[in-house]
């Protein structure tokens, strides 16, 4: 397996019939939006997401929920919370995993954000091409992550880089960090972890190891 950081047009699609060893393309992070334009995507987000919510295409499913993920830097986080959008079949499939400290929280807080948090959904959900999104409580280090299912890795960097703006807000500067895996679904991924052993050096914070 040869893995290379493309430029994000440069990543092709998922081609039909290849199995989930097709990930071969690790995007890392490029700087975030320009304020104006973080604003305009997260304000076009917001209006998306209430139409999705009026139409009922938006849904919470527990069947994930409490699965614990295990990263190959030695920590791991449970799944809180689950977001799925009602949506076409997914053409070209990535798996986009985001992870930040916030600022100044401890203890009690945390459970405090994982109740709060739902109230952000309007903040990405409404993004065009999002399939699912795994919300992981905060590692033994402080970090809370995201996994994101998302059709289009273009779509899914540029979602991360309006995010990066609303995150900032937040987070601890310098934690913010993301990676898209093209050619990847998410399920295939839960399934598989192992098939990322490749892509990334063992201690890698966003390289999932192990799932129970």
């Amino acid at each position: 397996m040869v893995i290379r950081e493309p430029n994000v047009g440069d990543v092709p699609a998922m081609p039909p019939g290849r199995p989930e060893h097709y990930c071969t393309a690790v995007i890392t992070e490029e700087p975030p939006l320009a304020y104006w334009a973080a604003l305009w995507a997260v304000t076009g987000c917001a209006a998306s997401t209430a139409r999705l919510l009026w139409r009922r295409r938006l849904h919470l499913p527990g069947g994930h929920v409490g699965m614990r993920l295990r990263f190959a830097d030695g920590t791991s986080a449970r799944v809180y919370r689950e977001t799925v959008v009602d949506r076409d079949a997914t053409r070209d499939p990535c798996v986009l995993v985001v992870g930040f400290r916030l600022r100044a929280v401890r203890g009690w807080g945390h459970a405090v954000f994982r109740w709060e948090s739902l109230l952000n959904t309007p903040l990405f959900a409404g993004f065009p091409g999002l399939v699912s999104k795994l919300w992981l409580a905060a590692d033994e280090r402080g970090r809370y992550r995201g996994l994101y299912e998302w059709d289009d890795p273009k779509r899914a960097v540029a979602y991360a880089r309006a995010l990066w703006r609303v995150l900032a807000l937040v987070s601890v500067p310098g934690s913010i960090h993301y990676v898209v895996l093209p050619g990847l679904r998410r399920d295939e991924l839960l399934a598989r972890p192992q098939i990322l052993a490749d892509a990334a050096a063992d201690a890698a914070w966003w390289r999932l190891a192990e799932v129970s």
